[in-house]
């Protein structure tokens, strides 16, 4: 009896390739059929993240339809699969034409292998060798292409290329930016973005790894090592609470570049700028590579017995209930643990690590997101509240990307008109201390709908009006999967609270997920681990609003990792005793501490981060400490030893772990933030891009993109107006001097200067009045 094939399913298609049967989607193309059964097709511009293009032809393969042959090889990335559709990729026709066209790319090619950045992990020199002659034929002389300086992350090479434009579709299909095209025709073709401008994209890194030559590489690894040097160690970015999946490239424990990891439910196969270059911060000059003490006013360098002896004396002078602990939300779960043990021992319930937050009403602290990161791109609709997405957490925003490409509506309430790489379908702009009025038009517009209003908001909301664009977004977030989205400037305006109970009220009058941007790496992490004040502790706020007499700092880089700089410096300054644990000694670290203790940052050290979907990721340390400095945990577990407290018996790290009890992260509290009537220009402070932590910071490939900004006091020209101001005027604010740039992006009432900068570290918080003085 002869074998009966088997019967797909409806959305199904049975193919044969080389012999082996398979069943694939239909509308799948032939060499996603190849891929699923581990066949090889050659290939140079299929990516299967980016639209096919089929402009490479590399990939020819013989089909027979019907007990037919086609009579010319076909393309397997551009060919749609066929019920009983037989593939052939190794007959001698196939092979002739694979052979022939791998010939005519390397006519131009300039084999320069030994001196390619991309030699020993290169696409074209791994099908050449499989498909290549060892002798050209051509003897004509090669073209060449000028070289564009398309800024400090990537370097160039175009007579290298060979046009099989992935890096064209990543920029226009992936970033939304249409950076990189093709100009002229035929031979003449050259890649490049024609008027050699710096490629400004977020994700800009990712274009050297969809290259599949050396035509654009890293440009601060170029020429540092070959592939064959490097080690790599698995760990995950640590600049956002998305937790991005990566490599660490390691050569005798020093890292030389960061490439992404695949992981689908997270990052997929792309890594932002921001984690892939951020390994430079490593090595500043800066970095703490030996305990110090401050004697007589005077920093020397000292052993780790003197240090945590001078540490230990100095916490037990602080009298209980006098001390503050406050930790950078990048700090590991287990860190916080310990931190959380050693404020207990000391006898403070003052501890905290939401130092960017200002509105404490409700007493909100990060939690999961409602919709899974993979799931934001099937939405159908969107709301920003807050938020600069692109900047905040770039590969959530490349989520929400995919999902307006599919048709998705974005609609944003925002205190500035940021850059988004896809169109929005309604856009409110509105000065900070406008914008709950802005999101109280949506909520009305809901209870319009058929939604009834909670008691604690019902006055305000009826008190609101709204317009049809309100009304419009409303009914897109009912129509179907939706997901609302608070982003930073929400999380951490002065009245974050209002934002939030409105947020959550249209989620469930809309049937919208809810997601909060956690304000850190390990925001969730920490607040599971009950990095939080206890019973009658006071919060990051108000731990420098009524000054303690001591402090400890874990991570924390004054004043430009504070919501209020100034408030934190004045607080740190008056201290008696301050404990810094710290990888880097800035000036004004060094100003306010009394002891620095030098410690890992996350890819030296192990550790567990939770990301925005609730998953705990534990990395190993992927690369050697400096000098004498320590595992954070190693050294709090020493320093809690010393002073004889309960909880630091344990060993190692699994015994640590071991006694971690996971605290369920408290409910928030009903109040919200009084809300006052506030007239005047008020600061818009966001965090840039760049300089979100003490390692971005000291990124110098980063610091030169730009994408980061200089300091300068940024608003519209009809407020500048007002206030008597010109573009490139000096503006004065406290100790600071501006200039004033001209900013269409800025609504009328607000003044936007970005935190973290030298200039700008120390002014008033977010939503604060401001006066401006001509300097």
């Amino acid at each position: 009896m002869s074998a009966q094939p088997t019967p797909a399913a409806p959305d199904l298609l049975n193919i044969e390739i080389d012999g082996k049967p398979t069943q694939i989607r239909k509308g799948a193309m032939i060499i996603e059929a190849a891929d699923a059964i581990g066949v090889p097709i050659p290939r140079f511009c299929y990516h299967r993240k980016l639209p096919i293009a089929a402009n490479c032809r590399m990939c020819l393969v013989d089909v027979e339809m019907g007990g037919r042959m086609m009579p010319k090889p076909q393309p397997a990335c551009a060919t749609p699969v066929a019920e009983g559709m037989k593939v052939m990729t190794r007959s001698e026709k196939a092979l002739k034409f694979q052979k022939d066209v791998m010939e005519f790319l390397l006519i131009n090619h300039p084999l320069d292998c030994p001196i390619c950045d991309q030699g020993g992990e290169c696409e074209l020199q791994d099908v050449s060798l499989g498909y290549g002659r060892s002798v050209s034929r051509y003897t004509e002389r090669k073209r060449t292409v000028a070289d564009e300086n398309i800024g400090p992350l990537v370097a160039t090479e175009m007579t290298r290329c060979i046009q099989c434009t992935r890096c064209v579709r990543f920029t226009s299909e992936i970033a939304g930016t249409y950076e990189l095209g093709g100009m002229n025709r035929g031979e003449n073709l050259q890649i490049g973005t024609y008027i050699g401008k710096t490629i400004e994209t977020e994700l800009s890194g990712n274009i050297i790894d969809v290259c599949p030559v050396g035509a654009l590489t890293n440009k601060p690894f170029q020429f540092k090592a070959r592939a064959w040097e490097l080690t790599a160690k698995p760990s995950i970015g640590y600049h956002d609470a998305l937790g991005s999946n990566l490599w660490l490239h390691t050569r005798r424990g020093e890292v030389l570049r960061t490439v992404p990891r695949d992981n689908e439910s997270i990052n997929e196969c792309w890594l932002s700028d921001r984690d892939r270059y951020s390994y430079q911060g490593l090595y500043a000059a800066d970095r703490v590579s030996a305990p110090e003490v401050k004697r007589n006013g005077q920093w020397q360098a000292t052993t780790w017995e003197d240090a945590l002896s001078f540490a230990a004396e100095a916490l037990r002078k602080v009298p209980a209930g006098e001390l503050g602990v406050l930790a950078n939300p990048a700090t590991t779960s287990e860190e916080g643990d310990l931190l959380v043990r050693l404020a207990r021992g000391l006898g403070s319930a003052h501890v905290d690590h939401r130092l960017r937050q200002l509105d404490f009403a409700d007493g909100a602290v990060a939690g999961t997101f409602a919709m899974p990161v993979a799931d934001v791109a099937k939405v159908r609709g969107a709301l920003l509240v807050g938020s600069n997405l692109r900047h905040e957490m770039p590969l959530l925003n490349h989520r929400l990307h995919q999902a307006v490409k599919k048709g998705a509506k974005v609609y944003t309430v925002n205190p500035a008109a940021f850059d988004f790489n896809y169109k929005l379908a309604g856009e409110a702009v509105v000065a900070p201390q406008s914008l709950v009025d802005a999101l109280l038009g949506l909520a009305r517009a809901a209870v319009n709908a058929g939604a009834s209003a909670p008691a604690a908001l019902a006055e305000a909301i009826a008190a609101a009006s709204s317009d049809q664009g309100d009304a419009d977004a409303v009914a897109q977030l009912k129509n179907g999967p939706a997901v609302i989205v608070l982003g930073e400037l929400a999380v951490t305006h002065p009245q974050a609270s209002w934002l939030r109970a409105i947020a959550r009220f249209i989620g469930e009058a809309t049937g919208a997920a809810v997601n909060e941007l956690p304000v850190g790496a390990n925001a969730l992490g920490l607040a599971r681990a009950g990095v939080l004040p206890g019973n009658g502790g006071l919060d990051a706020q108000a731990m420098l609003a009524n000054p303690r007499k001591g402090y400890v700092l874990f991570g924390v880089e004054p004043p430009y990792d504070f919501a209020d700089g100034g408030k934190a410096l004045n607080a740190l300054l008056g201290a008696d005793s301050v404990v810094a644990f710290a990888a880097f000694a800035s000036p004004t670290l060094r100003d306010v501490a009394d002891v620095i203790l030098p410690i890992a940052l996350l890819p030296e050290t192990d550790g567990t981060l939770v990301n925005v979907d609730g998953v705990p990721q534990q990395v190993q340390a992927g690369t050697k400490l400096p000098g004498q400095a320590r595992p954070g945990w190693k050294v709090l577990r020493a320093l809690g030893g010393l002073l004889q407290f309960a909880g630091f018996e344990f060993d190692d790290l699994a015994g640590l772990r071991a006694g971690m009890a996971e605290v369920s992260t408290r409910p928030g509290a009903v109040g919200l933030a009084t809300r006052e009537t506030v007239s005047g220009l008020t600061r818009l402070a966001s965090w840039p891009i760049y300089r979100t932590d003490a390692v971005l910071r000291r990124a110098e490939a980063l610091n030169a993109h730009p994408l980061n900004r200089a300091p300068a006091a940024r608003m519209n020209a009809d407020e500048a107006a007002r206030q008597g101001l010109v573009a490139d005027a000096a503006v004065k604010l406290g100790q600071s001097v501006l200039p004033v740039v001209i900013d269409a992006a800025v609504p009328d009432g607000a003044v936007w200067i970005e935190a973290a900068h030298d200039l700008t570290a120390t002014l008033p918080a977010y939503g604060a009045t401001l006066t401006l003085s001509k300097a």
